[in-house]
Order: C-alpha cells, then structure tokens, then sequence
C-alpha cells in the first residue's frame, strides 16, 4: 500500500493551516480530475512537490499558491490561505505580535542591534534567522517576508523606524549584503508612508538604552508595546507602559538625525564600509 495515500487520507484538517491547505489543495486537485503529477505540469513543479504539500510535509511558498489559483481556478483562495500557513512558521511567541502587527495602522519601532524584520532583504534575513540553527530556515525567512506585506496594501500602516546607528556598522551575513540591505533602506525612504532615522553614535546616552521596542497602534483596537528578550517577545497594553514607551520614543526621534540626515549617513556608511573597495570581508560572529 502506497504510505503517501495513507497519510494523506489520515490528514486532519483542523490540526494547523498548513494541514488545512494540503487537505484543501488535495480535493480540489481531485475535483478538477487532476493527478498530482498533472498539476505539477500546469504549475511547472513535480507531482513529488505538491504530494508534499498535500501531506503537510513541505510549506507552499507564494509563488506556488499563486499557480495553483491559476491553475485550479480556485479565485485566489491558496494566495489568501498561504499567508496563515506561513504564519503559522514563525515561532509560537512571536506568532500573536505577528498578527497584530499586519493590522497595525500605526508602527513606531526602534532598534538597537538590527534592520527591522519589515526593512529586511531576503539575504540579510537569512544571515540574521541562520543565528538561530533552525531546522526550517527556508520557513522562516519566507515568513519574514510575507510580513512585509503590510507595506504593500492599498493602505499601509505608517512606519516610523529609529535605528541605531549601530545597526548599519554591524556586519550580517557579508559585505555584499549589508551593501544591498543599506540600499534597501535607501529605497524604503522613498515610500510616503516609511520614515527611518538613524540615532548617532554622537548622541550619547539616550532613552532606548534599555533595548529595542516597538510601538502599535490601531483604529479600534488599544495600543500595544512589543519587547523581546533572550527566549521570547511580550505585548502589553498597560496604560501606563504605553505612555512610558510613547515618552521615550519621542525622545529618541528627538535625538535622531533628520530623515535626510539619515539617508546621507546611511549612504556614507554603505560606500565606506560596504563599497568596492575590497577590504576585509567583515561577517556576523554572533
């Protein structure tokens, strides 16, 4: 007896998204009077793949969602469900701030060590969840990327993003993709609802030494504080914490540089120490 049959005849549904899509991509495929090998021909992957997918062994990406709506006709419903499948991926902690922050209309983050994971390129991500020795790195850092969504809706949350100065020196992953995260950064500042300002090293103590925060805001929701520690994130939604946070960000963007100050030390930064000049090839350690 094939296991693969069995196996997917024993996949329950409700168990979690990613089992919800492969059940749902296994009747529809049917209803269509496709095989599996036959739908991998329609949307140029292997029947051995959207068998995997259909066990809840393998995690669709985007692309494949998108070809199976083609595909199938199914109207978009595998892009729409991908999102809670990739969702689903992320850490069991963070999964909760994850929600929140896709309905955000308002983000104010600051962040001492690192590029918020919404500014992130895929290499930088990688380099940065690779820390971790994850088992399914791929899973994650397709995830990541699906969060960044939020930035492309019709009507993105307001970003507002302090960096400090010292997420820019700190080599990730090599020289060629910090090069690439800091232009990155360059072109986020285009968006009319991204703002990023980088805090100086000229200035000295300031209200964020405790660490990085991040700030939500919602139409009909109370705002939120996030905060990460060595094992784990925490949201609040304590009045007083609320105040306290919003208090030492607006010190912060206080000590900042102008958003055009900023993209000029982000520039400097990135021809300086990440341009052609061959140079040492400076890699994360941590």
């Amino acid at each position: 007896m094939n296991l693969s049959v069995v196996r997917i005849n024993e996949l329950d549904p409700s168990a979690s998204p990613l089992d919800f899509y492969g059940s749902e991509l296994r009747r529809l495929r049917e209803g269509a009077g496709l095989n599996q090998a036959e739908l991998g021909g329609c949307i140029f992957c292997t029947g051995s793949l959207v068998g995997q997918v259909e066990t809840a062994k393998k995690v669709p990406t985007r692309e494949f969602s998108e070809r199976v709506d083609a595909a199938l006709g199914t109207d978009g419903m595998f892009s729409r469900l991908v999102g809670l499948v990739l969702r689903s991926q992320l850490p069991s902690w963070f999964q909760a701030y994850a929600e929140m922050e896709a309905k955000a209309t308002y983000i104010s983050t600051f962040q001492v060590q690192l590029v918020y994971g919404l500014l992130q390129t895929q290499d930088y991500a990688r380099a940065v969840l690779a820390t971790g020795m994850p088992s399914n790195l791929d899973d994650l850092v397709a995830a990541r990327m699906e969060r960044q969504r939020v930035l492309e809706r019709e009507r993105p949350p307001l970003t507002l993003v302090t960096l400090d100065e010292a997420a820019l020196h700190r080599p990730i992953g090599s020289r060629e993709i910090m090069r690439e995260q800091l232009q990155h950064l360059l072109s986020c500042q285009q968006r009319r609802w991204v703002r990023i300002q980088v805090l100086p090293y000229s200035a000295g103590e300031h209200s964020g030494l405790d660490g990085s925060f991040n700030l939500l805001r919602f139409d009909d929701d109370p705002e939120i504080v996030y905060t990460e520690d060595m094992i784990a994130g925490h949201m609040t939604a304590n009045p007083e914490t609320i105040r306290e946070a919003s208090l030492r960000y607006a010190n912060l963007q206080a000590a900042a540089l102008s958003v055009e100050d900023s993209a000029d030390l982000i520039t400097r930064v990135m021809e300086e120490r990440y341009g052609d000049d061959p140079g040492p090839d400076e890699r994360a350690v941590a």
